[in-house]
């Protein structure tokens, strides 16, 4: 039924309703699915929208429509960013009511296949102040253009679905926390128990590796002493995953994603670990040098080194660390480091930023590269 239909009586009371909903357990996108079709009922319009802003509150993230037929929704195509008459309200958060919306100088780039839309009506969606998008109405039913009533009654859904948004975020940001503590927690826990039991293990071992008589016997304690060491590494590297999981785009993530990309290049998997708190210790200008430096030293792997297997470590300690080691065929010691193999580049990297490069060809064959900045 038309808003202009409705009695005053009715009409505060579905607009309580709707507002109440926002207490119901719905998931989001139902729950302001459901003010946009209160609102398209009310002011009696015949398509409604509610545009939802991305955090930084610069373009549309999700848009949510009601009225188009799947047949229309099909043909329009891709959701809408905040173009035209809808950047329009993010810049200028204010009501706005037009007779005609082609007639405006910021109405353009409505696809080809959008039904025709003439009356409209559009209002901030916003909490406190903070505005999280825009709620859209258009072509008034038995009218030429909505009124200042359509518009109060829109405006009060749009509080609604702000303080819905505004919750949703605020609950995800408490979950996140929630989650940060157990990490803390946990990774408190693995370095004042785990790794100091660990530590104290390895001591013993190697006390008790001095007092054994057979060369056997300490061989095997030798080797214990060695995997312990390695555990205690892959537990701190862990730790230190556990405080950085709730970032996705720091140093790690680049490193694995720069491995992987030039595994088929490197001809075998590469193995990759990290110790340190790589992430918060190191900066963004360094990060790059070592992205840079691993993706120059990972292909000439792959145009010289003909290995089966790729070790790349990433420590951030007193300095930063990068060490890629392969069991190809091996550096040729007489040639000077920074002459062909692409090291060149790889030493200039590590002098511009006060390091060195060392390459070295282990006992057991292969090449041993180390680079190692301040930051």
């Amino acid at each position: 039924m038309p808003f202009d239909r409705i009695t005053d009586g009715a009409k505060l009371q579905r607009l309580m309703q709707a507002v109440l909903m926002i207490e119901a357990d719905l998931s989001l996108p139902v729950l302001l699915r459901h003010i946009v079709e209160e609102a398209r009922d009310l002011v009696g319009a015949r398509y409604g929208a509610l545009g939802v802003l991305n955090e930084a509150g610069t373009a549309l993230d999700q848009f949510i429509t009601v009225g188009l037929s799947d047949a229309q929704e099909d043909a329009v195509g891709a959701r809408p960013t905040g173009l035209g008459i809808l950047g329009l309200l993010i810049v200028e958060p204010e009501p706005l009511r037009l007779g005609d919306l082609t007639a405006h100088p910021d109405s353009f780039g409505i696809p080809p296949n959008h039904p025709p839309m003439t009356s409209f009506l559009g209002v901030p969606v916003q909490s406190r102040g903070s505005v999280y998008g825009n709620l859209y109405l258009t072509d008034k039913l038995g009218a030429a253009e909505f009124t200042d009533e359509d518009e109060a009654a829109a405006s009060a859904l749009a509080v609604a679905a702000g303080v819905a948004i505004e919750n949703t975020r605020l609950a995800t940001r408490v979950r996140d926390l929630s989650l940060i503590e157990d990490r803390d927690r946990i990774a408190r826990d693995l370095h004042d128990t785990v790794i100091q039991r660990l530590f104290a293990l390895g001591l013993s071992l190697q006390v008790t590796g001095r007092s054994a008589g057979a060369p056997d016997v300490i061989e095997r304690i030798d080797h214990a002493v060695t995997e312990i060491d390695d555990v205690i590494r892959h537990l701190r590297s862990a730790i230190f995953d556990l405080e950085t999981a709730v970032h996705a785009d720091g140093l790690r993530r680049a490193v694995l994603d720069l491995a992987q990309e030039l595994t088929p290049v490197v001809g075998s998997q590469v193995r990759v670990t990290f110790d340190g708190a790589v992430d918060s210790l190191v900066g963004p200008q360094v990060a790059e040098q070592l992205l840079a430096t691993l993706r120059e030293a990972l292909t000439n792997v792959g145009k010289h080194a003909v290995a089966s297997s790729v070790l790349v470590t990433v420590a951030a300690a007193d300095d930063l660390c990068l060490v890629v080691i392969d069991d190809g065929r091996g550096f040729d010691a007489d040639s000077a480091p920074g002459e062909g193999h692409g090291l060149r580049n790889i030493q200039s990297r590590a002098e511009t930023l006060g390091g060195s490069l060392e390459v070295t060809r282990p006992k057991g064959g292969g090449t041993r590269l180390v680079w190692r900045v301040t930051y």
